[in-house]
């Protein structure tokens, strides 16, 4: 089955819970994810998901073995290979002698590598959920093939810097005029975990930010973040396994416990639509800083 890349018009209204305010099963649920995916961040992507509880325990439960899968994490560095390759065309700019002309040292300029690099690795496995999430609403299926070999060890990248974000009510003025921007070059109600968290270097996020902010509108991004949705579309429909047996109908009968099933399928549509642009997004911020 094909799957067209489309944003929902109008925007659906989404409730995502942090963290710090989930609790009982869905408080489990986040940690189960994080662990699994290895990210110290549970994705609004995820978060909003799981405001359906009955869709969400069926896509988690169904998915949870093959998201832990030797299949799963290799499709998930393929994807993150690919974005940093065709970044290369967008030509960005280095930021190094900036940063230091602005005053940052060799550490703090490592310690944003470091939190770029932990987006860089944790929204793959979060594109390629969110792209069965909706290929299976709309009535596609997954593969029989159940064999699904656990990864062993590692696949997150180490790293020493703090996980904080700037939240918006924490920022100074321009960072704010920032966010706001970034919301309406994107189309977007709010501000992704990425962007806030590297925001708490301000003077860097606003030139990484002035730089990247032209490429959003190239042909040549349009054509990376589609042919990522293409990658992850062929990954849910051919290229991975189903250890978990999940089927479409098994998820649209979930679901349409939770809300009307329009409703659900603009939230995944929503989420399949920005996250080729996230990932490609952080493949150009590290580029920056090469």
């Amino acid at each position: 089955m094909e799957l067209a890349r489309l944003k929902p018009d109008p925007i659906p209204v989404i409730h995502p819970l942090p963290e710090y305010l989930a609790q009982g099963q869905r408080l489990d649920w986040y940690g189960e994810m994080k662990q699994v995916f290895q990210v110290p961040w549970m994705g609004v992507v995820t978060m909003a998901f799981s405001h359906y509880p009955h869709f969400f325990k069926t896509l988690w439960d169904g998915t949870r073995d093959l998201c832990a899968s030797q299949p799963y994490v290799a499709a998930c560095m393929e994807n993150r290979v690919f974005a940093e390759v065709q970044v290369t065309s967008l030509n960005p700019t280095s930021l190094q002698s900036k940063l230091t002309t602005l005053g940052y040292a060799p550490r703090e300029i490592d310690d944003i590598r470091q939190m770029i690099e932990v987006f860089n690795h944790g929204n793959q496995p979060y594109l390629i959920m969110a792209t069965l999430a909706r290929y299976l609403l709309a009535g596609g299926e997954m593969s029989e093939i159940g064999d699904a070999p656990l990864f062993k060890g590692q696949h997150a990248p180490d790293y020493t810097v703090p996980f904080v974000m700037m939240e918006a009510h924490h920022a100074d003025a321009e960072t704010r005029l920032v966010y706001e921007d970034i919301k309406t070059v994107l189309g977007l109600p709010f501000v992704n975990t990425d962007y806030r968290a590297l925001a708490r270097w301000p003077s860097y996020w606003q030139a990484a930010w002035a730089d990247l902010r032209p490429r959003l509108v190239a042909p040549k991004t349009d054509r990376i973040c589609e042919d990522l949705h293409q990658r992850c579309v062929g990954l849910v429909r051919d290229g991975l396994p189903n250890p978990g047996g999940l089927t479409s109908d098994a998820l649209i009968n979930a679901a349409k416990q939770d809300a009307p099933l329009d409703e659900i399928i603009a939230v995944c549509r929503l989420f399949q639509w920005l996250l080729p642009g996230l990932v490609t997004n952080v493949a150009f911020l590290r580029a920056q800083l090469l």
